[in-house]
């Protein structure tokens, strides 16, 4: 499990739980502990209350999109005051969307947290089980996005479905045309990938910022590799997600 700075009393556990992986941190109100990531399969509550008790924490942010989860993390915070991320709390953006209750926690604490540390109009690009786009408004409102199949989704479907393809390691090619099937596949696979998102930033720019420049952050496992020769992304932050979560837990304390 994740330690807080030795120098700071954590007063907050963050959990952000998604469909393959959990990240937690210990954070005080203006700085991250260290990170820790399981397996959402493997998070229970007895290893969860175990680890808060005695903590003296002031709250557990949770931002979850993994709904039978839910009951066991209010199991382990007991006393402990909990919050988990939704439109109804407060998040220093607002929220223009036909449904908000439709929206995911994770999205919500990416737009809490581009807004806060990087300013508005925004995107975010969070590189997990599925790539989303999240979108800020100059004026500081939450307006939509887009969802697309994450990197390793796509290739493990390659996979899966084909009887001569080869599991992949994802890494950066060396060159477009591949001289064997996993060096074709390795191609396929990252410079598609960052076709798709030049090409998803793109629409999105066009549609709602017209002339003007936003923040693009990348987040999530495969930023950095996707990332590193995007322009249009001008920063990665890797715990962008578990950021939002503290500031929110700023915004609702």
């Amino acid at each position: 499990m994740p330690r807080h700075a030795p120098d700071q009393k954590p007063e907050y556990l963050l959990i952000d739980i998604s469909n393959s992986y959990t990240k937690l941190a210990f954070a005080s109100r203006d700085k991250l502990g260290a990170t820790k990531r399981i397996e959402t399969a493997r998070l229970s509550a007895a290893a969860l209350a175990k680890f808060i008790r005695d903590r003296g924490l002031e709250m557990i942010v949770v931002s979850s999109v993994v709904p039978k989860k839910d009951a066991l993390i209010r199991r382990a915070a007991g006393k402990t005051r909990l919050a988990f991320v939704s439109a109804q709390l407060e998040l220093g953006v607002g929220v223009d969307y036909p449904e908000p209750e439709s929206i995911g926690a994770d999205r919500l604490a990416n737009a809490a947290a581009v807004a806060a540390l990087y300013g508005t109009p925004a995107v975010v690009v969070d590189f997990g089980t599925a790539v989303t786009f999240d979108v800020v408004s100059a004026e500081r409102s939450y307006i939509g996005g887009v969802i697309a199949p994450g990197l390793e989704a796509m290739t493990t479907y390659l996979y899966k479905r084909t009887a001569l393809l080869p599991k992949l390691s994802l890494a950066e090619p060396r060159r477009a045309v591949g001289r064997s099937t996993k060096a074709a596949m390795m191609s396929g696979a990252i410079f598609g990938y960052r076709g798709l998102v030049k090409e998803i930033l793109a629409k999105i720019s066009a549609e709602a910022f017209g002339r003007r420049r936003a923040q693009v952050v990348a987040t999530g496992g495969y930023a950095q590799l996707i990332a590193a020769r995007l322009p249009e992304i001008g920063a990665v932050r890797p715990h962008l997600t578990l950021e939002g979560l503290r500031i929110i837990g700023n915004l609702n304390r």
